[in-house]
C-alpha cells in the first residue's frame, strides 16, 4: 500500500484521547466496571444506538441525518462513544490501534486488489 505511512493515521491522536478518557474514567472510579467483557458489551451497545438512528428510514432519510442539526448531534454522539469504548478496548487488551489499522488496510489491500475488486461488492472469496 503505497503511501500507507506518510498518510496513516496519528498515533499522538489516539495516545491523547485514551489518555483524557482514562482521566474521565478514573476520576470517577469507573476502572472497577470496565473488563474487557465489559468493555466489548458497552461497545456493542453503543453501536445499536447507531444503528437506532437508522431504524425504519430509507436510505435518503439516512443520508441526510448529517444535515439535519439534531440527527447530526446524535450521530456524533453515538460515533464519539462507540470511538471511546474502543479506545479503551485497545488500551485494556494492549492493542496499538494505529499500527492495527494500518496492518489490516495492508490485509485487506492483499484480499480485495484493485484490478479484481474494483466496483463490485463480492467478498474476497468470491472475487476469483
Amino acid at each position: 500500500m503505497a503511501g500507507l505511512n506518510q498518510r496513516g493515521l496519528k498515533l499522538g491522536d489516539f495516545e491523547a484521547l485514551t489518555a483524557a478518557v482514562r482521566e474521565f474514567r478514573d476520576a470517577r472510579d469507573w476502572r472497577q466496571f470496565h473488563s474487557l467483557r465489559n468493555l466489548i458489551t458497552s461497545l456493542n451497545l453503543e453501536a445499536a444506538e447507531l444503528l437506532e438512528l437508522t431504524q425504519w428510514q430509507s436510505d435518503a432519510e439516512v443520508e441526510a441525518l448529517p444535515a439535519e442539526p439534531k440527527a447530526a448531534e446524535a450521530l456524533r454522539d453515538e460515533c464519539a462513544d462507540i470511538l471511546l469504548y474502543l479506545l479503551l478496548i485497545a488500551d485494556k487488551a494492549g492493542i496499538n490501534l494505529a499500527d492495527a489499522a494500518r496492518a489490516k488496510l495492508i490485509k485487506n489491500a492483499e484480499k480485495y486488489p484493485v484490478d479484481k475488486a474494483f466496483g463490485s461488492r463480492a467478498k474476497y472469496s468470491a472475487l476469483g
